[in-house]
């Protein structure tokens, strides 16, 4: 790979997430100001979609951060930043949505959901150690153990690719609820949507750094056999 494609590649690379980011926070900072009709706060929004699901034993418990919104299946609680914890608005009330929805998926026993947790400390591990092999592998022209480094990356890619049905399926879930309890009017409902698709290119642009990267680690490996 020459010069100026390490160059476009890197650009490329890094400007993908940046994107992604001013997206979802250009997105979310416009409909935090835009107040929901209900006069509802998020932490209320998801409390109704909890026990209209019933999900009573679900807590909603106020968290600090910016979009620092969670469900954790763990302590089978919601987390929500104070914003949309205590906020009146379209955004606060789709992110809240959203986090319930992974706790309806948590409680379907979504599978894709049950997948991604079970890789979870897998990752954990494989990330960290892909790196070893590879900057080993590269320096000491060692392709078998470059190759390990590849295998583990694509286990942090396999759990991104995990990522996206899990994330989006919260999603369709949290604008279903929303609609058919009244949580939101019908021409709210769109603005809501766009908060969520915001949110969910997060996700996808991590997932092709993920699979540029990997492609790119494949190609030297491929490089280093020839030679």
């Amino acid at each position: 790979m020459s010069i100026q494609m390490y160059i476009v590649y890197f650009l490329i690379v890094a400007l993908i997430p940046l994107w992604a980011q001013y997206r979802v926070k250009s997105t979310y900072s416009h409909y935090s100001k835009v107040a929901i009709r209900t006069g509802l706060t998020g932490a209320q929004v998801a409390r109704q979609i909890l026990d209209a699901n019933g999900l009573h034993n679900v807590p909603v418990q106020e968290t600090g951060g910016v979009l620092s919104d969670h469900y954790d299946p763990r302590k089978k609680a919601v987390f929500l930043s104070s914003a949309n914890f205590n906020g009146r608005s379209i955004a606060g009330t789709a992110v809240a949505a959203h986090e319930v929805g992974h706790a309806i998926q948590d409680a379907q026993d979504y599978a894709f959901m049950r997948f991604r947790s079970a890789l979870v400390p897998i990752t954990m591990f494989s990330s960290n150690a892909s790196w070893i092999f590879l900057i080993i592998g590269m320096l000491a022209t060692l392709p078998n153990l470059m190759l390990i480094g590849i295998v583990l990356m694509a286990i942090g890619v396999l759990f991104q690719l995990i990522t996206l049905p899990v994330e989006f399926d919260a999603s369709k879930r949290a604008l279903v609820q929303i609609n058919q309890l009244g949580l939101v009017e019908s021409d709210e409902l769109p603005q809501a949507r766009k908060v969520l698709s915001a949110a969910a290119m997060t996700y996808v642009a991590a997932m092709a750094v993920a699979v540029l990267e990997l492609l790119r680690l494949i190609l030297i490996f491929t490089g280093m056999n020839r030679n």
